[in-house]
C-alpha cells in the first residue's frame, strides 16, 4: 500500500511539474531573428530601392510578453537615367516589445511597439540625417520547431521625426505620422518619405 502511495504521489508531483512548465510558456526564453525588408519604386526613368536588415535580440519575460532590441543598416538609393543620385546609408537602434496570441496550433499572431532611432549620411551631397520615432506594428509568427519561427510583420502605424542637414544649405526637419504605412513614392528622404524603413518585413527566429 505504501509503495502505490508512493507511486501516485510521483505522479501527481509530476504532473504538477508539467502544469507549471505549462503555464510558464516561453518565460525566460531568449530569442534571436534577423527582419529583412526590400521596397523598390520605378517611375520611368527613375528608380528607387529601400533595403533594410535588421538582428534583433530579446527575452520573454513572461509567457506571451518578449522584450529586446535590434541593430541594424540601411541602404537607400536613387538612380535617374541609369545614373545614382543618391546614396544612403544609416544605422538602426530600435529597442521593442512585443504580446503574443496564439491564433491556432503553431501560429501565433502579435502585436510590437518600437523606438527606433535611425543616423547615417547620403554619400552624393554629404548630408546628415536623423531620425526618431514610434512605429506599432503587427504580425504573424508561425514555429516551425520549438526553437525555430518564421515572421511576418506589417508596420500599422508611425511617428516620425527626420533632421536632414546637407553640407551647404540650410537644416530641415520632418515630422511624419501615417497609419498602415502611407506608401511612399520616393525612397529618397529628400522627398519628405513618412519613414526611412520599409513597411513590410520577414524574419526567421530562433528560441533557446
Amino acid at each position: 500500500m505504501k509503495k502505490i502511495l508512493s507511486l501516485v504521489g510521483v505522479v501527481l508531483i509530476g504532473l504538477t511539474a508539467k502544469a507549471q512548465e505549462a503555464n510558464q510558456g516561453l518565460k525566460g526564453a531568449w530569442f534571436a531573428t534577423s527582419q529583412f525588408g526590400y521596397q523598390q519604386t520605378k517611375a520611368s526613368n527613375e528608380k528607387y530601392t529601400n533595403l533594410t536588415v535588421l538582428p534583433i535580440v530579446g527575452t520573454f519575460v513572461t509567457p506571451s510578453v518578449a522584450v529586446g532590441a535590434g541593430l541594424g543598416y540601411i541602404n537607400m538609393k536613387s538612380d535617374l537615367n541609369s545614373k545614382t543620385i543618391a546614396k544612403t546609408d544609416l544605422i538602426v537602434i530600435e529597442p521593442l516589445a512585443r504580446k503574443y496570441w496564439n491564433v491556432a496550433g503553431s501560429l501565433y499572431f502579435f502585436g510590437q511597439a518600437a523606438l527606433p532611432v535611425i543616423t547615417g549620411k547620403e554619400k552624393e551631397k554629404d548630408t546628415k540625417i536623423n531620425q526618431v520615432g514610434l512605429s506599432v506594428s503587427g504580425g504573424f509568427d508561425y514555429f516551425v520547431t520549438k526553437s525555430f519561427s518564421v515572421e511576418f510583420s506589417y508596420d500599422l502605424a508611425n511617428f516620425t521625426s527626420t533632421t536632414i542637414d546637407p553640407k551647404d544649405g540650410p537644416k530641415t526637419t520632418v515630422n511624419n505620422f501615417g497609419l498602415a504605412h502611407m506608401a511612399n513614392v520616393d525612397s529618397a528622404y529628400l522627398a519628405g518619405s513618412s519613414s526611412l524603413t520599409t513597411p513590410l518585413s520577414v524574419g526567421f527566429k530562433f528560441i533557446f
